[in-house]
């Protein structure tokens, strides 16, 4: 058996945490065996190493350094969740995957992105088989993201420049791979963007 594996990108604040969510409510409602995970996270190991990462002063790690922690943290979701869940042919949502560390730690610190590329076909070697890119005004998204008041916020505050660096680079991943991403709008009623992205999700399903 061989399970279909989704993951949820886009800017800070896009919405697509919450599009995850719903989008397993919906399949789980329908009858669909679902695990909803994130990244970083989705297992103990790389629910710690998120802490260092997602948490404290925006400078206290290099991109470089970034980039190994979340490699080492996405190596034991995938071994520990991922692929055990898709072999016994389970539908696996994530909030972000490979595609955020292209473009947060690929581009934020000069151009590390043929690094993050050799790291994860060395070490991860797997995309997911539908990626939704929820798109947001990058100012929208930084200003929802901020008014959340949490811990996570290291990445928000480097600044609504980095969002708009991150939008435009989401936006050339998914004109590489059109076969992967499917673009939707989020700056729609939440209703409305999940309707789509299950109507999406079920095509790909079926």
């Amino acid at each position: 058996m061989t399970g279909l594996f989704i993951s949820f990108e886009g800017i800070d604040g896009s919405g697509k945490s919450t599009q995850a969510k719903l989008l397993a409510q919906a399949l789980q409602e329908n009858g669909q065996d679902v695990v909803l995970t994130r990244e970083p996270g989705g297992s103990a190991g790389a629910e710690e190493i998120r802490a260092l990462v997602l948490e404290g002063d925006p400078d206290r790690w290099s991109a470089q350094t970034e980039l190994l922690l979340f490699t080492a943290a996405r190596r034991d979701h995938l071994e520990r969740l991922i692929n055990p869940s898709l072999a016994e042919g389970k539908i696996v949502i994530t909030d972000r995957f490979a595609d955020s560390t292209r473009m947060y730690q690929g581009t934020r610190s000069g151009d590390l992105r043929e690094m993050v590329d050799q790291l994860h076909d060395l070490v991860i070697g797997r995309e997911p088989d539908l990626t939704f890119l929820i798109d947001m005004d990058p100012d929208l998204g930084h200003a929802r993201a901020k008014g959340r008041g949490g811990t996570e916020e290291r990445f928000e505050d480097f600044g609504a420049e980095l969002q708009h660096k991150m939008r435009a680079g989401f936006l050339e991943l998914a004109r590489q791979n059109p076969n992967r991403f499917r673009i939707i709008d989020g700056t729609r009623d939440i209703d409305a963007v999940a309707a789509d992205v299950l109507h999406v999700a079920q095509e790909a399903i079926a």
